[in-house]
């Protein structure tokens, strides 16, 4: 599971250090992917396997399924960390989500999720009103 908060520079290279927490679950290979809010998903290559067997048995017939399968299949990019623990974003996916120098790679579940530093805290900002006001409807169970 990814949790927390991280800030790593991209070099000029366009790659990343990756987090030390999430070194074990991303060391047999990542897929990056444009993520929703102009992010970029950073899955292991398992949890991608499933995640595309899921998205997998949307009917084809579903003009929503197959422009979204679409427009996050068409960005994936599959590689595996090098020796020093990091990966290269593509220049596409870095253009996407607006990523600059300054980075914040946060932990979200099943995924991670690399911001562009100033997206990020926008993004926040924004949302921490609504966190604070968030109903048992929006997640049954929860509290």
């Amino acid at each position: 599971m990814f949790l927390g908060t991280y800030a790593p520079k991209l070099d000029d290279k366009g790659r990343i250090i990756l987090p030390a927490k999430f070194r074990d679950e991303l060391e047999g290979g990542v897929v990056l992917t444009r993520g929703q809010e102009h992010c970029v998903y950073v899955f292991s290559t398992a949890e991608f396997e499933e995640l595309h067997s899921k998205i997998r048995q949307a009917p084809v017939t579903s003009k929503q399924a197959r422009d979204y399968m679409r427009v996050f299949l068409s960005g994936a990019d599959a590689s595996i960390p090098d020796k020093q623990n990091r990966v290269s974003i593509p220049a596409h996916l870095r253009s996407y989500a607006g990523l600059e120098r300054e980075l914040v790679v946060i932990g979200a579940g099943s995924r991670a999720e690399i911001w562009d530093a100033e997206a990020w805290n926008i993004y926040l900002a924004a949302q921490e009103a609504a966190f604070s006001e968030t109903d048992e409807e929006v997640i049954p169970g929860l509290f």
